[in-house]
């Protein structure tokens, strides 16, 4: 099993790079990655919505404002086997002036390094590919290459994505490597409650890495509740400091498991 993990892991590394920009998760689906995939015959099925209560207010080369913009994301997350899952999402946005639109829609593979390896910590790779509308974001098909490490002990848990993007339809396709990275700390005050900081960044081109002022920087101050082992929940408010990012957003996850048959816990 680990050379054939380690066979798609490697392919899955070629054919990103022979890619070319993308912002795949944006403001859509505001989440830091765990490593753990689904289990077989199960699906999670989520619902990510946050609402940007100060952000940009202008239409800019034909894109849509983000200002009190409520975005609306469905997650459908299907285990394969025991290290693959694969998930689907559909991007949605609200806003007075143009009511409920379709974004666009994503499929997102991802493996990660089995039980029975014994590593110290915890590792996953995702490839996320997909199609959003120009009139929300100028690069209209998008792939991104997601690293993740994590690690949860008694009280801690910290979770790395150091996400590489490339755009191979749109404005951004000559841009090459975009650098997009994520991280995660938290401590669990209770067995059902735990809080702490979620960090995103979008650096961009990882051969030339932009100014703090074009930069896009976000930070969370997340809590996440464990009241059922059937049930996600996350919420939270990011600042952006930096004039790229918007400044104000709130954030919330809502998942819900659901098993399709018996299986080994």
């Amino acid at each position: 099993m680990k050379t054939k993990l380690s066979c798609l892991l490697f392919g899955a590394l070629i054919f990103f790079f022979s890619l070319q920009r993308s912002h795949a998760q944006g403001n859509y689906e505001i989440q830091v990655y765990g490593s753990e995939t689904e289990p077989p015959k199960s699906l999670m099925v989520e619902l990510h919505s946050n609402f940007t209560a100060d952000g940009q207010r202008l239409i800019i080369n034909g894109v849509t404002p983000t200002y009190r913009a409520e975005h609306e994301t469905v997650e459908l997350t299907e285990g394969v086997n025991n290290w693959s899952e694969v998930g689907f999402y559909f991007f949605n946005d609200i806003q007075e002036e143009t009511g409920a639109q379709w974004v666009g829609s994503h499929i997102r593979p991802r493996v990660r390094a089995p039980d029975n390896w014994h590593w110290p910590v915890g590792a996953s790779l995702s490839a996320e590919i997909g199609y959003q509308r120009a009139l929300f974001y100028q690069d209209t098909w998008t792939l991104e290459l997601r690293p993740i490490i994590d690690r949860q002990t008694t009280h801690w848990y910290w979770a790395i994505n150091p996400a590489l993007d490339r755009t191979f339809h749109g404005p951004d396709v000559k841009l090459g490597l975009d650098f997009s990275p994520a991280a995660k700390l938290s401590y669990s005050f209770t067995p059902k409650v735990a809080g702490g900081i979620e960090y995103y960044a979008d650096y961009g081109r990882i051969t030339d890495i932009a100014s703090l002022h074009d930069q896009q920087q976000q930070i969370f101050l997340a809590t996440d509740l464990d009241l059922d082992p059937k049930w996600e929940v996350n919420f939270g408010v990011g600042i952006g400091p930096t004039a790229a990012t918007d400044h104000w957003i709130i954030k919330g996850i809502l998942g819900r498991h659901f098993d399709w048959g018996h299986r080994k816990k």
